[in-house]
């Protein structure tokens, strides 16, 4: 089966990646362990000679990011995956009222960033070690407005969500033609940002030639499902229950295939982690992003075009509007059904790649991740709908990156969305776009 090999050839050359490191895996939450490695920064927090305890440290930069807490006795300690510069930030909110950190006792080879009070920039010695005592002492801390940081966040918000719809498009339009919930589709996303990784970090082709093999790559993979288990699996009148058991074994047994292959270590893709120094005026966006979203938007626009003004589009919505008229009318449904995972399937390949930069790093179930929010946003614009995955996506991703604004743990974020999700269904259970249909 073509799928076989398709991913059999990606895989073997993922035996032994070259050139990605690996991220290592370290705690979302304050004071969970983190994963040792050579490289680490640490230090001490203290004010008026006394350490302080729980003060809530961050590291990010080239494509990572972890955090941890200070001890009893305000020692930290952060590692790493290989030895760069990094930008330290500490949790003002979590440090004594009044105080900062005193950045005229920061050591060698720490430079605050201009324009605030707590954040970093910190290169390693001759050791992998480099130790970052700090002294806090009373002051004004820099804080960013809430109209600025509100335009970030809707930034950042419409680029999830641009990412998202990518994918929740192809999940609606299955989902329309053939009734299916695929579940499978996680592992369609890692399966996109696992092509990316052979052919941009392993054979070092540049991104602009490794998108469209991943599309490639991609809408074989589509083909190959269709022809090799679907179709067949249609043609025996499995009911769309098992259908959906069997898409969650498929996601399983892919996504085991993957950590096989690669294990369990997080790589990156070339141009991850890149410094958003690109601003207009409160809003700071790198040069990915913006790729990001541009591609995200030509690829929409062409899927609706695709949807609006050509022979396969229309026929696309009329057997989702209606399967049997739809046969009737003549319209080679299982043709139609084809094209759709195809186009579905390549979706969420360059989906998978833009997820793996917006949260940097691809990993064995990156997929599985993002697939409740892909689910959210289809259930929000209507099943079935394509243009109300497209609302349904922006809505959730914007509602993802704004929930912390609202005084939303960063942990919980993923939760207000599906919180607002449950509250429009029980308004409007068809979806904002959705039809309501008549059951019993």
């Amino acid at each position: 089966m073509l799928a076989g090999a398709l991913l059999a050839a990606a895989l073997v050359l993922l035996a032994a990646p070259t050139g990605a490191h690996a991220a290592v895996t370290a705690p979302d939450t304050p004071g969970g362990d983190q994963e040792p490695t050579e490289f680490y920064f640490g230090g001490l927090i203290s004010f008026d000679g006394e350490p302080v305890p729980d003060v809530v440290m961050e590291v990010s930069g080239n494509g990572f990011e972890a955090e941890t807490v200070t001890d009893a006795e305000g020692k930290w300690r952060l590692y790493v995956p290989e030895k760069e510069e990094y930008r330290i930030t500490v949790d003002e909110s979590t440090l004594p009222d009044g105080v900062i950190v005193d950045a005229e006792q920061l050591p060698d080879g720490v430079t605050a960033v201009q324009g605030t009070s707590g954040a970093f920039d910190v290169g390693f010695g001759a050791t992998g070690t480099k130790i970052v005592n700090l002294f806090l002492g009373e002051g004004e801390r820099v804080t960013t407005s809430f109209i600025d940081q509100f335009m970030e966040r809707l930034v950042n918000g419409l680029n999830f969500g641009l990412l998202l719809a990518l994918a929740a498009v192809g999940v609606s339009l299955i989902f329309g033609t053939t009734g299916l919930t695929n579940f499978a589709h996680a592992e369609m996303l890692t399966f996109g940002a696992i092509i990316a990784l052979v052919f941009g970090v392993n054979l070092a082709l540049p991104m602009w030639l490794v998108l469209p093999i991943v599309v490639a790559f991609g809408a074989g993979l589509g083909w190959s499902l269709d022809a090799g288990l679907w179709k067949p699996l249609r043609r025996r009148g499995i009911g769309l229950v098992q259908l959906m058991i069997v898409s969650i074994g498929l996601s399983l047994a892919l996504r085991y295939v993957y950590q096989f292959f690669i294990g369990g270590s997080t790589y990156q893709l070339p141009g991850a982690g890149a410094g958003r120094d690109i601003r207009f005026g409160p809003i700071a966006v790198s040069w990915i992003d913006l790729a990001s979203m541009g591609i995200s938007i030509v690829l929409l626009l062409a899927v609706a075009f695709w949807l609006l003004r050509t022979r396969i589009g229309k026929a696309t919505r009329a057997i989702s509007d209606n399967p049997s008229l739809a046969a009737a009318s003549g319209i080679n449904v299982d043709r139609v059904i084809r094209i759709v995972w195809i186009l579905a399937s390549a979706l969420a390949a360059v989906a998978g790649v833009l997820w793996a930069y917006f949260r940097p790093g691809v990993k064995w179930d990156m997929g599985v991740q993002v697939l409740l929010l892909v689910f959210a946003a289809v259930t929000l614009g209507g099943l079935g709908t394509a243009f109300g995955a497209l609302i349904g996506s922006i809505i959730v991703g914007v509602l993802v990156e704004m929930s912390t604004l609202l005084g939303i743990p960063p942990d919980m974020k993923y939760v207000g969305a599906l919180a607002v999700l449950i509250i429009i269904l029980l308004v409007r259970p068809q979806g904002l776009l959705g039809r309501k249909e008549r059951l019993g």
